[in-house]
């Protein structure tokens, strides 16, 4: 593989559980892709993982990077970092990608009007708090064309924006998208917020925490961003960066 069409990158700190399904599901989305499945590259940013994340992406002919700074949005420009693709596309390790992502977002990008952007998801299970909390969110995202899923754009439009900042414990992924808005106005290009392709999300915060814990959790992020950076960063290191499977 000389030059690669895509380089998709999925960070993985102790993903044991969830790297092996989405690799399956990678692995048909390059099967399917029109430009053949050695244009795509697949690569784990590997986050100091102390289970066996790190050995199963080596077994599955992933690159591997190691980044050992415990913040997202470092992972994943640590994957960015070592990729050739021309076009760069990031993806949690626990979704399941649709079998014509790669497909999708060449269209998107060939049309010249995009700048870049997200597929979407749906869940991997519903329930009446899930279903709730994504009827709250879909307006946000319709209202700022702005989704999650497998995020892409080209890389020389992530090398300008300089990736995601690594500043950020949460929220990382906004960020980099209203950043690549921006770059996107200059040249009349636009965000895609298709659902041609959307991902799987898994539900596992809500399995940890309830099926209405983003409800009840969203005051006080609220509260600690207008009164306390420092709750804040708590709430957010205990949410996202504490790991209850070691």
């Amino acid at each position: 593989m000389n030059n690669p069409r895509f380089s998709l990158v999925i960070p993985a700190y102790n993903e044991e559980a969830y790297l092996p399904r989405l690799l399956d599901t990678v692995d048909i989305a390059r099967a399917r892709y029109r430009g053949g499945a050695d244009a795509i590259e697949v690569i784990v940013a590997d986050n100091n993982s102390t289970d066996s994340t790190l050995a199963f992406a080596v077994h599955r002919g992933c690159k591997v990077v190691s980044v050992e700074q415990r913040v997202i949005a470092a992972v994943r420009n640590g994957g960015a970092a070592a990729a050739r693709g021309e076009i760069l596309a990031f993806v949690d390790a626990d979704f399941r990608i649709h079998p014509e992502t790669f497909n999708v977002i060449d269209e998107l990008l060939a049309s010249g009007r995009i700048i870049g952007g997200a597929t979407g998801v749906t869940m991997e299970r519903w329930s009446v708090g899930i279903a709730v909390t994504y009827a709250m969110l879909m307006p946000m995202v319709k209202l700022m064309n702005m989704d999650t899923g497998v995020v892409f754009c080209r890389k020389p439009d992530f090398e300008a924006v300089s990736g995601y900042d690594e500043t950020r414990l949460l929220a990382e992924d906004v960020a980099f998208l209203l950043a690549l808005r921006r770059l996107g106005k200059t040249r009349k290009q636009k965000l895609a917020c298709s659902t041609a392709a959307r991902a799987i999300v898994s539900v596992r915060k809500f399995d940890e925490h309830g099926d209405w814990h983003y409800l009840t959790g969203i005051p006080r992020v609220l509260v600690a961003m207008l009164f306390s950076k420092r709750y804040l960063v708590n709430l957010t290191k205990r949410y996202w960066y504490v790991d209850r499977r070691e």
